[in-house]
């Protein structure tokens, strides 16, 4: 079934997307919690018109997303944890932590953006992804140090 999303969601697209999923996830899950429409040919001729005249809202948003991704290009972070003897983090180094050591660097970044692709648990380097717009994501190497 061909769905088009009216928000984004993580493992299928993003919003204005048209995307095929299964018929009971579509029916059953995304058109009752309001996150996704049916793909008539109504909805896809108003999805169209709607995203020709949002092209120049959409060009500054990735432009802005662009000017940020820039920004934080050398950026590179330093978390202190609390850790055993052997290096070992008592608990895990998460997005919340980033997202606040970018807060005290000047960069307020939604933590929902932030994406760590294996758990912190050790002390060492490592790298998160920030997804600031669905072509723009920028690298941010963090180091995890014993407090």
């Amino acid at each position: 079934m061909k769905i088009i999303l009216k928000e984004d969601i993580p493992s299928l697209g993003y919003k204005d997307d048209v995307v095929e999923v299964k018929n009971g996830y579509g029916r059953n899950y995304l058109i009752p919690q309001g996150k996704a429409v049916i793909a008539t040919p109504s909805a896809l001729k108003v999805l169209a018109e709607n995203q020709r005249q949002r092209a120049h809202k959409l060009a500054k948003i990735k432009a802005d997303a662009e000017a940020l991704a820039a920004q934080l290009q050398g950026v590179s972070l330093t978390i202190g944890a609390k850790t055993s003897s052997t290096g070992t983090i008592f608990g895990s180094v998460n997005n919340i932590q980033i997202a606040e050591a970018l807060e005290k660097l000047g960069h307020n970044i939604d933590r929902k953006l932030i994406i760590i692709k294996d758990p912190v648990k050790e002390v060492g380097k490592y790298n998160a992804v920030i997804k600031l717009h669905k072509d723009v994501s920028v690298d941010i190497p963090f180091e995890v140090v014993s407090e």
